[in-house]
C-alpha cells in the first residue's frame, strides 16, 4: 500500500513527503528536535490504549517552567495563587467590596431604626432646637438694653419671660443681698366636721433648705421657685402692699397658688378638710458679719405680713394648671 497505516514498517519516505517541519500541528505540544513520532496505538476497542500518551487538548493551558532544568520533562504541579502584599501595606488578605461588605455588621443608633421612627425622631430634635432657639431669644431680648425689637415685641416677652424666666443681676451688684429671708405662710382651714381653725406659721424657706443640705443635685424648684415668687411679689408692691406694677395681679396670684400648693402636699387641712384663705410673711435677719470684721449687724427679726387671701379652685392641685 502507498498509504501511511501508522505500522512500524512504515516508509520514511511519508514523513520526507511533507516538506520542512513548520512547528507542531495545532493543539499538540512542541515536539524535541531530531526525534521521530510515536505511532499510536489503539486498543481492541477501537479506544487509545492504556499506555498511550493522552491527547492534548486545545483548552488546556500548558505549563511554562522556570529555572535550572527547564527543559527537562517532569510532572506538573499546580500551585495556589499567591497573594501579594498591596501598596497600602496590607498583608494580602482578601478584602471585601461593596454593599455586601458595608452590610456585614449590625446597624446600631438612629441607622437601626426604620425609616418612619427615622423621620420622628428628626421631627423631635427639630421642635426641640425650634424651642430652644425661642427661649434664647426671648431671655436675650428680656436682658439686653432697650431696642426696636423688644419695644415693639415687649408684651410677648414679658408673658414669656415672666414669672418663672425671670433675670434679674442681684448676684453682680456693688452690694449683694447680704440678707436671710424667709417665706413663711398660715391658713383658715374648715376640717371635715366642718370645724374651722386656723394653723400655725409653716417656715417654707426651712423646708427647702432641708431638701437642698446634703443633696447633690437639688431641683430647680427647691432652690429658686418660692425665692423668686418673693423677689416677684415684693418688686410689684410697695411696703403697703400696694400695686405699682401692671404685673402685680400675677405677682400675688403666682406666690399664692405656690404657698396653698404647698400646703395640700403637706395635707395642714387634714383628711377631709379644706383651706379656705391663706397669709404669707417674710422673717428676714441678717447675715453676720465674721469675728475679724468690724461691721455691725443686727441680730434682730424683722417680719414683713401680706393680707389674707381666698383660696380660689385655680390654686388649688385640681385646679393648677
Amino acid at each position: 500500500m502507498d498509504a501511511y497505516d501508522g505500522g512500524t514498517d512504515a516508509p520514511r519516505e511519508a514523513e520526507a513527503s511533507r516538506g520542512p517541519d513548520t512547528g507542531p500541528p495545532p493543539g499538540e505540544g512542541p515536539r524535541a528536535t531530531g526525534s521521530v513520532p510515536r505511532p499510536r496505538a489503539e486498543a481492541p476497542g477501537g479506544g487509545p490504549a492504556p499506555d498511550s500518551e493522552p491527547t492534548d487538548r486545545p483548552d488546556s493551558p500548558e505549563p511554562v517552567a522556570d529555572g535550572p532544568g527547564a527543559d527537562s520533562p517532569g510532572p506538573v504541579r499546580s500551585t495556589p495563587p499567591v497573594a501579594h502584599a498591596g501598596s497600602d501595606g496590607s498583608d494580602g488578605a482578601p478584602v471585601g467590596h461593596g454593599p455586601a461588605a458595608a452590610d456585614s455588621g449590625p446597624r446600631a443608633g438612629v441607622a437601626a431604626l426604620s425609616t418612619r421612627y427615622r423621620i420622628a425622631a428628626a421631627l423631635a430634635v427639630a421642635v426641640v432646637a425650634v424651642a430652644v432657639c425661642v427661649h434664647v431669644g426671648m431671655v436675650f431680648l428680656h436682658v439686653a438694653p432697650s431696642n426696636t425689637v423688644s419695644k415693639t415685641h415687649g408684651e410677648a416677652v414679658d408673658d414669656w419671660v415672666y414669672p418663672e424666666f425671670e433675670q434679674n443681676w442681684k448676684l453682680f451688684a456693688p452690694n449683694p443681698l447680704q440678707q436671710n429671708i424667709a417665706v413663711q405662710v398660715r391658713a383658715d382651714i374648715r376640717t371635715a366636721g366642718g370645724e374651722r381653725r386656723t394653723t400655725g406659721w409653716y417656715d417654707l424657706s426651712a423646708q427647702d433648705g432641708r431638701d437642698i443640705d446634703g443633696n447633690l443635685l437639688p431641683s430647680h424648684t427647691q432652690q429658686n421657685e418660692l425665692r423668686r415668687a418673693w423677689d416677684f411679689y415684693t418688686g410689684s408692691h410697695d411696703a403697703e402692699n400696694r400695686s405699682v406694677s401692671t404685673r402685680s395681679a400675677l405677682s400675688e396670684s403666682y406666690l399664692r397658688r405656690i404657698v396653698v400648693l404647698r400646703l395640700d402636699r403637706g395635707r395642714a387641712a387634714g383628711e377631709g378638710g379644706v383651706v379656705e384663705r391663706v397669709q404669707v410673711r417674710s422673717r428676714t435677719t441678717d447675715v453676720q458679719a465674721p469675728g475679724w470684721s468690724g461691721e455691725k449687724t443686727s441680730s434682730g427679726a424683722a417680719y414683713r405680713v401680706l393680707p389674707w387671701w381666698p383660696v380660689e379652685a385655680a390654686d388649688t392641685a385640681g385646679g393648677a394648671q
